[in-house]
C-alpha cells in the first residue's frame, strides 16, 4: 500500500509509520517538524517538511505518491494553545483537515482521521459509548469534533469510506510532555532526571490511558473496514494517584510527590467504551499498564543516558 502520514514524525505518527514500514508499505510522511523529530522516522519512509494547510504542498504530495492510504495525525493538541489561539487551533486542526480532504478527494485515497475521546465528551460518569453526548470544553476538542463532523459530510456528498478513531490517553515511547496524555513522560522523566514529580490537586481525577503500539495497531485495521467513528480506549479509569504509583514501580525510584493546586477547567473522570471498535475493527488494548509502563520507562531512562531508546 502506498501511504501518507501526517504528522508522522511525531509520537503516534511515527509508531503508525512504523506499522506501515514493518508490513512492507510505501509510506511518505508529512510534517512540520514543528513538534515532531526527524529521528523519530524509519529510514525506510520519505520524510517531506510542510505545512498541511498550505495547499500547494499538499497537492504536491499526494500528486508525487497518488496514495491509497492517508492517515492523517499532524495536528494542534496543546488543550491550553487552543484556549488561547483558537484561530490558530481552528486552522491546523479544521482547515488542515479540509486541505487534506480535498486531496484525498481527487486521488481516490481511503482517510483515517485521529480524533480524542476525552476532549470530545467532557466529563464521564461511565465509559463513554459513540454516541454519547458530545460537549467540548476546549477549542481543541471542537476542532476534532468539527474535523470528524466533515469526515461525515464527505462520505455523504462523495461517497467516501473515511474513518474517525477518538484515542484515549495515548501513552508510551516517544511521547510528548505536552498535552492530556503527557503526564506519564513528564512523571518518568522527572523520575529519570532524579526530580519530584508534580500533581495539580488531589490525583483522584481518572483517564483512559492506552498504549501507543495498541494504537497504532488499530489505525492500520481502520483502512480495513467501513467507515465509522470508533473509540480507542482500554475502557478502565486510572486515578493520576495510581498512574504515579505504576510509574514510582517501574522506575524504582522511592519518592513522594509534591501537590500543586488544581488547574482549571480540568476534566474530573473521562473513559471510554471500546467496544464497537472491538467489534467492528477487531482491537484490544493487548498492552497491559504495567508493561506499557516499564517500555516508557525504559525508552526515557535510555535518553538519558544518550541512547535513543527502544522502539
Amino acid at each position: 500500500m502506498r501511504a501518507i502520514v501526517t504528522g508522522g514524525a511525531g509520537f503516534i505518527g511515527s509508531h503508525v509509520v512504523d506499522a506501515l514500514v514493518a508490513r512492507g508499505d510505501e509510506v511518505l510522511v508529512l510534517d512540520d517538524l514543528s513538534r515532531g523529530k526527524q529521528e523519530n522516522l524509519s529510514a525506510q519512509a520519505e520524510l517531506v517538511v510542510a505545512d498541511i494547510r498550505e495547499p500547494t504542498a499538499v497537492a504536491e504530495a499526494f500528486a508525487a505518491v497518488r496514495p491509497e492510504a492517508c492517515l492523517h495525525l499532524a495536528a494542534q493538541a496543546d488543550v491550553r494553545v487552543s484556549v488561547t489561539r483558537p484561530d490558530f487551533d481552528c486552522e491546523v486542526n479544521v482547515l488542515g483537515t479540509i486541505r487534506l480532504l480535498e486531496a484525498a478527494r481527487e486521488h481516490s485515497t481511503r482517510f483515517v482521521f485521529a480524533s480524542t475521546g476525552g476532549a470530545i465528551y467532557g466529563e464521564c460518569a461511565e465509559p463513554a459509548s459513540e454516541t454519547a453526548a458530545r460537549a467540548p470544553l476546549s477549542p481543541y476538542g471542537a476542532s476534532k469534533l468539527a474535523g470528524e463532523e466533515y469526515l461525515a459530510t464527505y462520505n455523504r456528498l462523495y461517497g467516501s469510506a473515511h474513518t474517525a478513531l477518538r484515542f484515549g490517553n495515548v501513552y508510551g515511547p516517544r511521547q510528548d510532555p505536552h498535552g492530556e496524555a503527557g503526564v506519564v513522560a513528564i512523571f518518568l522523566g522527572r523520575l529519570a532526571r532524579g526530580e519530584t514529580p508534580h500533581i495539580f490537586g488531589d490525583g483522584t481525577q481518572e483517564r483512559d490511558y492506552v498504549y501507543v503500539a495498541d494504537v497504532a495497531e488499530v489505525t492500520l485495521a481502520a483502512l480495513e473496514r467501513q467507515a465509522g467513528v470508533f473509540n480507542v480506549g482500554t475502557g478502565v479509569a486510572t486515578s493520576v494517584l495510581e498512574l504515579f504509583e505504576v510509574c514510582r514501580r517501574a522506575s524504582g525510584v522511592d519518592v513522594e510527590p509534591v501537590f500543586d493546586p488544581p488547574r482549571l477547567g480540568e476534566l474530573q473522570r473521562s473513559v471510554l467504551d471500546a467496544g464497537l471498535a472491538e467489534r467492528e475493527l477487531g482491537f484490544r488494548a493487548r498492552t497491559s499498564f504495567d508493561d506499557g509502563i516499564a517500555a516508557t520507562w525504559e525508552f526515557i531512562r535510555a535518553e538519558g543516558e544518550g541512547g535513543r531508546g527502544a522502539n
